[in-house]
C-alpha cells in the first residue's frame, strides 16, 4: 500500500518511544515513518476496536479514525478494554481518545459520533488509507465491505462470538471481498448476538490484537498479509486454521461483471426492517407477536389470574436470574419438544427469555403451531429487574 513518507520525521522522543520497532531490519526508520503517515478508521470501539485502538496508538499510526455511537456499559467493561469502570454512562469515543492519547499522544484522533450508514460510509472511509472492521453485525459489515471497494480501501476484517473468531483481509485489487466469501447474510434471528450468545471476555483481545496485525503489515508492506486467506480461532480448544478464500467472478461488487455501483440499504439486504421504515416495521410485528409488559404479568400474577409461563433461555442462564416458570424449553429445542406444551394448548402461555428477543421467536412459533393464546413478555427478564424487581440480577 503506497504510503509518502518524504515529509515524515521522527523527533528524538518518537525514536526512544520507538526503538523497538527501529531495530527490526523489517520496520526500521523507513518503516516506523511509513507507520506515521498512515491513516486507519476503525468501525467500532468496542471489543474488537479496544485492542485495535490501544496497538496501533502504540506502534505510531498517525492518524487514527474512530466511528461509534454508543455509550459505556457496565457489560461492556467485561472485554472492552479501552474502557473503565470510571467510564460508565460516557460516550465510548471520549473514552477511547483519552485512552489512546494516553498511550500516544502523537497520535491524531479523530472521532466519528453517527452510526455508519449508506449516506456517510463513502465520504468517511475515502480520508483514510484502510479500514478496520471491528462490527458486530451483518448490515454494518456487508456496508463497510461494499464501501471499502467502490472506495478502493483495504478492508482488514474480523469477527467474534462465544468462544470463536475470525480474521482476514478484503478489498485488494488481487483479492476477494466479503461478499465473495458469504455472498447472502444469514435469516434474520438464526445468528444470536453477542448480547444473547456471550463472548469470551480475552477473544476479542486475541482476535483484535491479530487484525492489528495485519494492519501493520499491510502498512508496512511486510509479510504475508491475510489477502485471500480466513483465520478461524477457536480459543475453546486453542486451534487456529487458516482456509483460502478465492475472489468470485461473479461477485457484484468486485466480479468481472459488477452489479453493486454504490451503497445500498443493508438492513433492507439482511432481511431487516430499514430504519427509515422503523415505526411501522415495529407496528407490524406487536400484531404478529403479541406482547404482555412486565407491569401487567405482574398485576396478573398478584391477582391470581396466572397464565402459564415457559422461559426459552438456556439453562445456565436461569442459574443466575429468574422469574417464576412452569416450563424451561431453549427456544432452539422448542421445536423439537412442542409435546410438552399440548396440555397447555387452550390455556394462555406467556413466553419470556433475557431481552424478549428469543420470545417473540418462540412466541411466533407457537402460534404458528396452533397455540392460539401466546404472548411474549415484553422485554424480558431485564425489563423485569429494571421495572419490578431490583434484586434480579441483570446479564
Amino acid at each position: 500500500m503506497p504510503v509518502t513518507t518524504a515529509d515524515i520525521t521522527l523527533t528524538p522522543e518518537e525514536l526512544r518511544r520507538y526503538n523497538r520497532h527501529l531495530i527490526l531490519p523489517e520496520v526500521g526508520l523507513e518503516g516506523q515513518k511509513k507507520l506515521k503517515a498512515a491513516s486507519v478508521l476503525l468501525v467500532g470501539a468496542g471489543g474488537l476496536g479496544s485492542p485495535l485502538a490501544l496497538y496501533l496508538a502504540a506502534a505510531g499510526v498517525g492518524r487514527l479514525g474512530l466511528v461509534d455511537f454508543d455509550v459505556v456499559d457496565e457489560t461492556n467493561l467485561q472485554r472492552q478494554v479501552l474502557h473503565g469502570t470510571k467510564d460508565v454512562g460516557r460516550p465510548k469515543l471520549e473514552s477511547a481518545r483519552d485512552r489512546i492519547l494516553d498511550i500516544n499522544p502523537h497520535v491524531q484522533v479523530d472521532l466519528y459520533k453517527t452510526r455508519l450508514t449508506s449516506e456517510n460510509a463513502l465520504d468517511i472511509i475515502k480520508e483514510y488509507d484502510l479500514v478496520a472492521d471491528g462490527t458486530d453485525n451483518f448490515p454494518t459489515r456487508y456496508l463497510v465491505n461494499d464501501a471499502c471497494v467502490l472506495a478502493g480501501k483495504p478492508n482488514v476484517y474480523a469477527s467474534i462470538f462465544r468462544f470463536e473468531g475470525q480474521v482476514s483481509v478484503f478489498g485488494t485489487p488481487d483479492g476477494p471481498c466479503y461478499r465473495c466469501l458469504y455472498p447472502e447474510p444469514p435469516p434474520p434471528g438464526l445468528v444470536p448476538s453477542c448480547a444473547e450468545g456471550g463472548v469470551l471476555g480475552v477473544l476479542p483481545g486475541l482476535v483484535g490484537t491479530i487484525q492489528a496485525t495485519e494492519v501493520i503489515k499491510m502498512i508496512l508492506g511486510i509479510g504475508t498479509p491475510l489477502i485471500g486467506r480466513l483465520l478461524l480461532v477457536d480459543t475453546l480448544h486453542m486451534q487456529f486454521r487458516t482456509l483460502k478464500v478465492r475472489k468470485n467472478p461473479e461477485c457484484p461488487i468486485c466480479g468481472e461483471h459488477r452489479t453493486i455501483h454504490e451503497l445500498i440499504d443493508y438492513e433492507q439486504f439482511c432481511g431487516l426492517p430499514s430504519r427509515n421504515g422503523e415505526a411501522a416495521a415495529q407496528q407490524t410485528a406487536e400484531s404478529e407477536v403479541p406482547e404482555i409488559t412486565v407491569h401487567e404479568l405482574k398485576a396478573r400474577l398478584e391477582r391470581g389470574d396466572r397464565p402459564v409461563i415457559l422461559d426459552v433461555r438456556k439453562p445456565h442462564e436461569v442459574q443466575i436470574a429468574s422469574i417464576e416458570h412452569d416450563l424451561l424449553i431453549p427456544v432452539d429445542e422448542l421445536p423439537e419438544r412442542l409435546s410438552e406444551l399440548e396440555s397447555y394448548r387452550d390455556r394462555e402461555i406467556v413466553v419470556y427469555c433475557r431481552s424478549g428477543a428469543r420470545s417473540a421467536r418462540a412466541t411466533k412459533l407457537l402460534r404458528e403451531a396452533g397455540f392460539r393464546d401466546v404472548k411474549n413478555l415484553k422485554g424480558g427478564i431485564l425489563a423485569w429487574s429494571q421495572e419490578i424487581d431490583p434484586s434480579i440480577p441483570q446479564y
